[in-house]
């Protein structure tokens, strides 16, 4: 796409389905966008909304219908899945009465500020009028991701158990490998709640009582790695 064209979207000078025909027509730009989501995706390449499918577009945070002179912004960039961007989100960008957007932009936002996992059942819960919005654009809580997060939850803690294995006998290629496991696990949520929740007052209701697995989530060894 010739730079001049870029600066009219930049300038708000074209239209919202012009500036889509410029998007579409920027192969090259779009190829160079998503190999450098992909460095900064969770796990394998996954959708930085669910965590669980690989990311196959880039999705406009601000949809371009709402905001053409962001559809060239690298901030306005999210690495989707095609359920996410296509079937959940599409053009869908709730507001406040301020203006100011209801859904969580992981580049900026930290989840945990506007959910809460629940690690035995798999469910999030809104913490917030954001967390919320975002649950419901999203559908966080569908089958496929509650059945997914219980499994990771499963994984993790078999790979934590491994690592402390190894651990204890100086093994630290074993170490390595499980560390490797849990990072590239789908849903990448699911450890990152383990860790903070370890940390928690609540972590042996959070846990059901699991002290060992909350104490290798606290070993400082473990969250240096992680």
């Amino acid at each position: 796409m010739a730079l001049a064209e870029r600066l009219l979207v930049l300038t708000g000078l074209i239209p919202m389905s012009t500036a889509r025909q410029l998007w579409n027509r920027s192969r090259v730009e779009r190829r160079g966008l998503r190999d450098a989501l992909n460095t900064m995706a969770p796990g394998h390449q996954r959708c930085m909304y669910c965590g669980d499918s690989e990311g196959t577009s880039v999705d406009h945070f601000e949809p371009i219908a709402r905001n053409p002179m962001r559809t060239f912004d690298w901030l306005n960039h999210l690495l989707a899945c095609s359920f996410c961007n296509s079937n959940q989100k599409g053009s869908r960008y709730p507001v406040d009465d301020a203006g100011r957007p209801l859904l969580i932009d992981p580049t900026v936002d930290d989840p945990f500020d506007h959910l809460m996992l629940s690690l035995s059942v798999g469910e999030y819960r809104a913490r917030t009028p954001k967390g919320a919005a975002t649950l419901d654009v999203l559908a966080l809580n569908r089958a496929v991701l509650v059945r997914g997060r219980q499994h990771a939850r499963d994984v993790v803690g078999q790979a934590l158990r491994m690592w402390r294995s190894a651990q204890k006998v100086g093994d630290g290629r074993e170490q390595a490998r499980q560390i490797r496991t849990i990072r590239m696990q789908p849903l990448a949520d699911v450890y990152h709640a383990m860790l903070r929740y370890a940390l928690s007052d609540n972590a042996p209701l959070l846990f059901a009582g699991d002290a060992d697995l909350i104490t290798i989530l606290r070993d400082p060894e473990l969250r240096s790695s992680l």
